[in-house]
């Protein structure tokens, strides 16, 4: 699942949200490394919806415009959580790597409090 979908669909887990909303929060959500635009994210959920993901949850007229709010479906919930537990395995991983002893990585590596933080050896 590529990183725009996996944030739409994480998004969406809050609870439903119309698209420009699902922008801001995506937007949010990745600390501005995703940035959504209206075409992409329309395409995005019209594919989402077709593959039964995300359903739109109910319409209604604003400023004489249709808005439609998407919520996430049982199927796109089991996939999003998929997703995570398989990035958070890549993340053990990669990790893992990185801590072990006589790893030549540059730049090193300090692991603090479960966080990384790059320096210089």
């Amino acid at each position: 699942m590529q990183e725009p979908t996996f944030m739409v669909l994480t998004a969406l887990a809050a609870g439903p949200a119309h698209g420009y909303g699902i922008i801001g929060e995506v937007s949010e959500l990745s600390g501005g490394r995703v940035t959504l635009r209206a075409s992409t994210l329309y395409a995005a959920l019209d594919r989402l919806a077709e593959q039964q993901m995300i359903e739109v949850e109910r319409e209604e007229a604003v400023d004489g415009r249709l808005r439609r709010y998407y919520r996430l479906t049982e199927s796109g919930a089991s996939a999003l959580a998929a997703a995570a537990a398989q990035q958070q395995q890549s993340a053990a991983i990669a990790l893992d790597r990185l801590r072990r002893p006589g790893n030549t990585a540059s730049p090193r590596w300090a692991f603090t409090g479960g966080n990384v933080v790059a320096g210089r050896a």
